[in-house]
């Protein structure tokens, strides 16, 4: 068994969080009505995408109806959902064969990217707590360190970039300050990956226009030059931001 099955396996069979798997439980049970005639995941959620992987996209957290009923993050939001969003951009980049993200039989593939959450199980409101999220962690980190050919992170959210500074920090990387959440920024430092920041491509920013299809296709277009550049491995000297 990979690395990778065997971090999917304790992803599943996680019971760490008692207050979210509750609430998942409660959301595969009494369903939205679209979806009653199905049945849900209603457990954590495993990362997924290509093994070779040089690209990792971070989000926050499952989507109760999303990636909790169908058992894959940022799949089944509905059209126009968080799904669609980000596959668009994907697909637009090479990371993906197809522009949305339904449901686990509708043939997506991605290439160069893996994409995990900070919390693999739906939280309510879409609020883990501190302490969920560092239950949390240890899942991130296993399938981090099954996925040896990182060279970028993708956060989606300040949340998932508070998580992406924290593995680097487990690596003993860490900058004497703290780099800002801006959108669009990279930062890169010696002999660690690199770091693209995003705004979450959440309903809530993308229909406010916070976020835009032509901002989150950007953050792709950084990522993909910064796979394809020689210092992809974030080997450029001290830490520093680039922004849109």
């Amino acid at each position: 068994m990979s690395n990778l099955d065997l971090a999917r396996r304790a992803i599943v069979g996680c019971n760490r969080c008692p207050r979210l798997r509750r609430h998942c439980r409660k959301v595969a049970s009494e369903k939205r009505a679209a979806f009653r005639n199905e049945t849900y995941w209603g457990k954590p959620v495993p990362g997924f995408g290509d093994p070779d992987a040089r690209v990792l996209l971070l989000g926050l957290a499952p989507a109760a109806h999303g990636g909790n009923r169908t058992g894959r993050v940022f799949t089944g939001d509905g059209a126009g959902g968080s799904g669609d969003f980000l596959m668009a951009a994907l697909h637009a980049n090479g990371f993906a064969n197809q522009p949305y993200s339904r449901g686990i039989d509708d043939g997506l593939r991605l290439h160069d990217a893996w994409i995990a959450a900070v919390a693999r199980c739906a939280p309510p409101a879409n609020k883990p707590t501190p302490a969920e999220i560092a239950n949390c962690h240890p899942h991130l980190r296993a399938e981090i360190d099954a996925l040896p050919r990182l060279r970028v992170y993708v956060a989606l959210g300040r949340v998932a970039f508070d998580a992406c500074w924290r593995l680097l920090a487990e690596s003993g990387i860490r900058p004497a300050r703290r780099p800002p959440f801006i959108h669009g920024a990279v930062y890169r430092l010696d002999n660690a990956p690199a770091i693209v920041a995003s705004y979450h491509p959440s309903r809530q920013n993308t229909h406010t226009g916070k976020l835009t299809a032509a901002m989150i296709d950007a953050v792709f277009r950084k990522a993909r030059g910064l796979v394809r550049s020689s210092g992809s491995a974030g080997s450029t000297g001290s830490t520093g931001s680039q922004s849109e």
